[in-house]
């Protein structure tokens, strides 16, 4: 814990998680919210897993592009543009009585403008600690952003329960307004450039770490995605049981990447926190009891954020700085195509055979996230007493004095 403890006192740590936290804590909200307000509005799971979905895959297009764009336009140009327009389709979304393929239009839109503060925030960190303090910092964020979805999941439970799922809504909307603002103006937005890289759209995904961080993440988010959608349709949006449930879970990821994070990355090191992952998410299924869920999907949770701290560190060790913002876009977009998928496949089944039918979905999805690495580890890079910086470029790298 001391080392988490150093790192926080490092000038700017705790300002730039925190405002990245904010800026990101829609993330917890608004897949909860939507889904009740769709559901709602047009009584159907399937429905609802449509516009969470095609919300999902306009955040996966958009990643690694806007991403990019930060290295030529600048983070804070690109930051600003994509905020107000997503703020804009969120609200429209909360306000606007639509049809289910108009709501599926915006949320689109609103996944297109996603703010990149992800990638963005993972591009800083290298820039602002030493070579061995990265490794622990990957962790710390991990666990940290499990905040969003502790906090995101029940707020947006109770708002929608005790006032409405519109509400729900607007308050997330002003979560993004808000937290992007203080994230841009932070000043380490305005320090750090990242040079324009010199290799061509979508190369970087040659590497294999790359890939293989891509793939897997891809499969984790998807299971995640899954369970919340079952939790949800156990539940139902007449009481706070579900959001808790999350909540719960949530808390499980932000315990493991406390407790596991200091370890070694050896080549097992991402197939063996996602067997923690399936193991829950198998054992979730034998009673769809409160507590039950709540136990076992602690379990899953605990494999959460160290895998994800795995993903963000071999990535980081594997490509050159000016790469390193178009990777975790690409990391990030197959997390939102495994999260529209998920949420797509488990809404269907859950309207076929009930929330079990979800659950099934999570546990096979989380299955292919065991296999993946373990089939791969070839792919993946051995960070035991290793550097995880990224790979120098070979031209200086400038820093702007905001």
């Amino acid at each position: 814990m001391n080392t988490y403890v150093d790192l926080l006192k490092t000038p700017g740590i705790f300002r730039i998680i925190s405002a990245q936290l904010t800026a990101r804590l829609p993330s917890g909200m608004l897949s909860l919210a939507i889904l009740l307000h769709v559901e709602q509005i047009h009584n159907s799971y399937g429905a609802a897993g449509l516009v969470l979905a095609a919300t999902s895959i306009g955040q996966g297009v958009a990643g690694p592009l806007t991403s990019r764009w930060m290295g030529i336009w600048g983070m804070r140009k690109v930051l600003v543009l994509t905020l107000v327009v997503s703020a804009a389709a969120i609200f429209t979304i909360a306000l606007a009585p639509l049809s289910v393929g108009m709501f599926m239009v915006v949320g689109l839109i609103a996944g297109l403008s996603n703010p990149p503060v992800q990638p963005a925030v993972r591009t800083i960190y290298p820039k602002m600690v030493n070579s061995k303090q990265l490794t622990p910092l990957f962790s710390l964020d991990a666990s940290a952003q499990e905040i969003i979805w502790v906090a995101g999941p029940v707020a947006a439970t109770f708002l929608a329960v005790q006032i409405s799922t519109t509400t729900a809504i607007v308050v997330a909307g002003a979560f993004l307004l808000g937290g992007g603002a203080w994230f841009i103006a932070s000043p380490e937005v305005g320090q750090v450039r990242i040079p324009r890289s010199k290799r061509s759209f979508g190369t970087v995904l040659r590497r294999p770490p790359v890939l293989l961080a891509t793939i897997t993440g891809f499969l984790l988010v998807g299971a995640a995605a899954a369970v919340e959608a079952s939790v949800v349709s156990v539940f139902g949006h007449d009481g706070p049981q579900a959001g808790f449930v999350l909540g719960i879970w949530a808390i499980g990821s932000l315990l493991g990447g406390l407790l596991l994070g200091h370890l070694p990355i050896g080549p097992w090191a991402l197939a063996r926190r996602m067997f923690i992952v399936f193991a829950g998410m198998a054992l979730a299924m034998v009673s769809l009891n409160f507590w039950w869920l709540a136990i076992m999907l602690l379990v899953a949770g605990v494999g959460i954020a160290p895998a994800f701290a795995v993903i963000f560190a071999i990535v980081s060790a594997s490509v050159k700085f000016s790469d390193t913002a178009e990777a975790y876009g690409w990391v990030g977009t197959g997390q939102l195509i495994g999260a529209a998928l998920g949420s797509a496949v488990a809404g269907f089944l859950i309207d076929a055979y009930g929330s079990i039918g979800g659950f099934w979905a999570a546990t096979a999805i989380a299955a292919l996230g065991v296999l993946v690495p373990t089939v791969l580890r070839g792919w993946h890079p051995d960070l035991r007493g290793k550097d995880a910086s990224p790979i120098p470029d070979t031209e200086p790298i400038g820093t702007l004095r905001a």
